[in-house]
């Protein structure tokens, strides 16, 4: 009987053991293929133009009549126009577009037509990794501190690393002064935050783009998985 106890409690130290270990670090390093297609690259560039030039006229003119919007059925340039240029939203499409096509892309063939989906955190992130619970970091030397202020210590940088990530929950007990912050834990066990603009959900906005009788136009401007 004693054995058995001495084989169980053995058995549970190295559970523990091995649950408290640091995790097996994982880079995701950046990806843009846009280049590979030069009507894609043109295409592109015209479309960062739009977005800081607020050119809502364009962005209109290049949405597939049946642009995918949301997992709830939203789709269409009536839906769009309801969902992202009112007086409310109007701002928030700037931002996530242009944060969408800053972080490159990829080129798949996944329906049978070519098409170029970004950001490369949606296509690239590591399929065995949760994507509500994990993000990637999207910068070199990326400053991890130990409060999310940006006065508080350094406890570890990061570079490109997949880490455990907390986006969809309030950071501190009353969630003052952490606005703009993740709550993420390190490769190496470490807890800590990180500046917002370092670090991306792959489950945050993407876009996907086809090419239809010779024009690149938007399928898909969502979130979520």
């Amino acid at each position: 009987m004693r054995a058995y106890v001495r084989a169980i409690t053995a058995l549970l130290v190295v559970a523990l053991c091995a649950s408290a270990a640091p995790t097996r670090a994982r880079k995701l390093y950046p990806v843009d293929e846009a280049r590979r297609d030069q009507s894609f690259w043109t295409f592109r560039e015209r479309l960062r133009r739009a977005v800081r030039e607020r050119d809502e006229k364009f962005v209109v003119s290049i949405l597939h009549p049946r642009v995918e919007l949301s997992f709830g059925g939203h789709q269409g340039v009536k839906d769009f126009r309801e969902m992202w240029l009112g007086r409310e939203s109007r701002g928030d499409l700037w931002k996530e577009l242009g944060d969408v096509l800053r972080l490159g892309g990829a080129f798949e063939a996944a329906t049978g037509r070519k098409s170029f989906c970004a950001p490369y955190t949606f296509l690239k992130f590591p399929r065995d990794a949760d994507v509500f619970e994990h993000g990637a970091i999207t910068g070199k030397n990326v400053r991890v501190r130990a409060r999310p202020d940006p006065r508080a210590p350094v406890v570890e940088t990061l570079s490109y690393d997949v880490v455990k990530a907390e986006f969809f929950v309030e950071v501190g007990e009353s969630g003052e002064g952490a606005a703009g912050w993740v709550k993420v834990t390190t490769p190496g066990g470490r807890a800590g935050y990180v500046a917002e603009e370092y670090i991306r959900s792959p489950a945050d906005y993407r876009a996907c783009f086809g090419k239809y009788r010779g024009r690149w136009l938007m399928t898909a401007f969502i979130a979520g998985d």
